[in-house]
């Protein structure tokens, strides 16, 4: 099993940065992949940013070039660092975790509330 609380949430202007955090409750070495995923009311949750544990990442095309997901090993925790956000940016962010392990098992934090203000 796999438990990730994710941190960094609040409320910010239009323009501003933000940073979430999640922390894995064992090495990420063991984890595939991980990523952020959000979820505004009224809409389905879409795929942000996600990282595989070789390194290579993928983001949506709305993020691209303003958000960066990275990854500490040593603290088993993975970062999205968001730039120049966007009222339409406004969602619940949820840390997300894959392990291949014949089939693909999917493990969930609790979510975070990001607000961008116009």
């Amino acid at each position: 099993q796999v438990q990730l609380v994710e941190s960094g949430g609040g409320l910010v202007q239009a323009g501003g940065s933000l940073r979430l955090s999640c922390a894995a409750s064992r090495s990420i070495f063991s984890i595939n992949g991980m990523g952020w995923y959000r979820q505004a009311p009224g809409k389905q949750r879409e795929m942000v940013a996600v990282i595989s544990s070789g390194g290579s990442t993928n983001y949506a095309d709305s993020v691209k070039d303003r958000f960066t997901i990275s990854r500490d090993n040593a603290k088993n925790t993975v970062y999205l660092q968001m730039n120049s956000l966007k009222p339409e940016d406004t969602a619940v962010y949820y840390c997300n975790a894959v392990r291949n392990l014949g089939a693909l098992y999917h493990y969930w934090g609790q979510g975070t509330q990001v607000t961008v203000s116009s």
